[in-house]
């Protein structure tokens, strides 16, 4: 073999297979991180599932538990007489449309006695086999199954207790609308990408599915029962699609947790997706690989033809010297030079790796800019409380010919404001982490009112009414005061920010013995229901301009001190947002 072609396999031995180790190598190793993503989303996102199953069967066991006590129930005695009870569960199922099919009292013979629909006073109800039962605020609430056949109703029943004997009156009997929880599964399944899920009983019985499920007949029966455990004890897990899809899926099971003094049914949830469109990504990026492996090899092969030519070419002509010499025993003149062809290709090479390092310099330069432009919107965000204060301050101390008490108080507005904004950026800027919380005790109204006064400037340009209902008995918690100020300044801000002029905003609070609560209500648009839920995630925003982490922050907050906080409709009819936070911090620094 000449020593052009020994060249030539070398220079491509070394350039293409490098090329395809390393190409094969970042695919798997991007391949698994995919995989690896989208396994733990399955599980997060089952878990959360199950965890509002089991908020919406608490609530629904919760109200067969209640109704059942009430004084009303005892008209069972005499048999609803004047109809008071069945008006009552009329009223209940208007109420409750789009939960309850119907509403009725049953006597112990099996005779409905009133009903939520008259035409079904005086007839007889036929009880099947109990399937559950969920011990629930003294009484049992017992289910039977659901089943097709009745339209997706599953039916709840709570015995009534006699209040002038032993004994009960009988039964009253809820036929929850099952459809309820259909609809809730094919809303998580909206978002395309092929996912279904699957809710299995204690016993591994399909009960509830999403709709494709649904439409393949598989409902009530126990063909996905081995799903409920991952492999090797894990909550996600590769299987044979059989017979919800015809290739392998993804698995992601979560059990019933229970919700509450609601031990739960220990059903489990599973959120099933075929592993070719979960991969979709990855199989897109295994043709991009494929083709820049080609543009590669191609590449590679060009030069790899003019590099071993050149390299050649001098000891080819050194050759044929040697051998004219060795032929003739003659020098023959040396063959002209044609340039240092090593220096080149150390020059070559050395410039190749300045490349290289150039684009590792250029890589980790836009990584840091990421992040310093990250960092840079959490502080904008974080500073405009703050900022906003100083400026309507020193705006109204520029109207006064002299310096006032008010002015005073602005002036001191102005130093504290300056002062934790700077410890609040010296923090972000430091670490990018949130500050753990400093604990001491500290009055609660107190902080409300001075973050009411903090913002008085900027809710009176807006002529918004901001007033202050605090009943808490005892409103000193351990918590640290400048973090929940900033809390109350962010939940204010944004209810300055979304009402318009003569807005309303009120504060309440009220505390028991080992928590205080404090709701902060408006009469703004409010929350959409379905986006709930989501107001406190980060980067989620609806208000033009905003950046979605004011909400996000003040979770945190609150989430650090032991606390929860929740969005809902206010009596005002905007948005309420509740914060209840413990008295006592275990383990406080």
């Amino acid at each position: 073999m000449t020593i052009r072609k020994t060249l030539l396999v070398a220079f491509l031995s070394v350039g293409l297979l490098s090329a395809i180790l390393l190409a094969s190598l970042a695919f798997v190793k991007a391949r698994e991180a995919v995989q690896a993503e989208i396994e733990h989303n399955l599980a997060i996102q089952a878990t959360g599932i199950a965890a509002d199953i089991d908020k919406m069967m608490f609530e629904r066991l919760q109200n067969a538990a209640t109704w059942s006590r009430l004084d009303i129930m005892q008209d069972m005695q005499v048999h609803d007489v004047d109809k008071r009870l069945s008006n009552f569960l009329a009223g209940l199922h208007a109420g409750y449309k789009d939960v309850y099919l119907n509403l009725s009292c049953v006597d112990p013979q099996g005779q409905i006695v009133s009903s939520s629909n008259a035409v079904q006073v005086g007839q007889r109800e036929v009880s099947r086999p109990v399937w559950l039962r969920a011990p629930l605020s003294g009484v049992n609430v017992e289910l039977e199954s659901p089943t097709q056949s009745e339209g997706g109703a599953l039916v709840m029943r709570v015995p009534v207790a006699s209040a002038f004997a032993s004994g009960t009156l009988g039964q009253l009997q809820l036929k929850l609308d099952w459809s309820e929880l259909y609809d809730v599964l094919d809303q998580a399944t909206s978002g395309g990408g092929g996912r279904t899920l699957a809710i299995l009983d204690r016993d591994g019985r399909l009960i509830a599915a999403s709709r494709s499920l649904r439409e393949r007949g598989l409902l009530l029966g126990n063909g996905l029962a081995d799903w409920r455990e991952g492999t090797a004890g894990r909550a996600v897990s590769v299987r044979a699609g059989a017979p919800v899809a015809d290739s392998d899926v993804i698995v992601g099971a979560a059990s019933s947790r229970g919700y509450a003094n609601f031990a739960g049914f220990g059903w489990t949830t599973l959120i099933i997706q075929p592993v070719d469109q979960a991969l979709a990504p990855v199989h897109r990026m295994a043709l991009i690989f494929l083709g820049l492996l080609g543009f590669i090899a191609l590449l590679t092969f060009s030069m790899a033809i003019w590099v071993s030519r050149e390299i050649a070419r001098p000891i080819t002509a050194l050759t044929g010297f040697a051998r004219g010499y060795m032929r003739n025993k003659v020098l023959q003149a040396p063959p002209v030079a044609h340039g240092g062809e090593v220096g080149e290709l150390t020059e070559a090479f050395v410039q190749m790796v300045r490349d290289i390092d150039q684009s590792q310099q250029n890589l980790v330069r836009a990584s840091k800019l990421a992040v310093v432009g990250e960092m840079s919107s959490v502080i904008a965000h974080e500073v405009r409380t703050p900022l906003g204060i100083l400026r309507s301050s020193a705006q109204m101390l520029q109207r006064e010919s002299g310096i006032s008490d008010e002015g005073r108080e602005l002036v001191g507005f102005i130093e504290s404001e300056t002062e934790r904004l700077n410890r609040l950026v010296s923090a972000m800027l430091d670490t990018a982490r949130p500050r753990a919380p400093s604990y001491a005790a500290a009055d609660v109204h107190a902080l409300i009112g001075n973050s009411i006064a903090m913002l008085g400037a900027q809710a009176d340009k807006k002529q918004v009414s901001v007033t202050a209902s605090l009943l808490a008995v005892k409103p000193v918690i351990e918590c640290d005061a400048e973090q929940l100020t900033q809390v109350l300044l962010n939940l204010l801000m944004n209810g300055l920010q979304i009402l318009g002029h003569g807005g309303r905003i009120e504060i309440s609070t009220h505390d028991d013995e080992h928590t205080l609560t404090i709701d902060m209500a408006d009469d703004g648009p409010g929350i959409d229901p379905a986006e709930r839920a989501r107001v406190f995630e980060a980067f989620f925003f609806k208000r033009e301009g905003g950046i979605g982490l004011g909400l996000a922050i003040v979770q945190q907050i609150v989430n650090a001190h032991g606390g929860e906080i929740e969005a809902a409709e206010s009596r005002l009819g905007g948005a309420l947002f509740r914060i209840r936070l413990p008295r006592k911090q275990t383990g406080a620094t």
